[in-house]
């Protein structure tokens, strides 16, 4: 991993394409401004993580659905 230190203004070059840029620093808060083609996505990874918790969530409970169908199909076929 590389660290950097910048300043407000201060920029850094990702690539050729790809320019931070430090908009303000207040506190323990630093704005990056981010230019980058349209085509390279730019994700907060503790959306990622958020939205990786949910998929789970829904596949858990999907599975417990379809555990609970196949419980219920078994025991109709035992009651004939």
């Amino acid at each position: 991993m590389l660290v950097l230190s910048r300043k407000k203004g201060e920029k850094l070059l990702i690539g050729d394409e790809v320019e931070i840029i430090v908009i303000e620093v207040d506190g323990e808060r630093v704005k990056l401004g981010i230019k980058a083609p349209k085509g390279v996505k730019i994700l907060r990874t503790e959306l990622i993580e958020e939205i990786k918790g949910e998929n789970k969530a829904a596949f858990d409970l999907s599975l417990k659905a379809f555990e609970e169908i196949e419980k219920n199909i078994r025991e109709n076929r035992d009651l004939k």
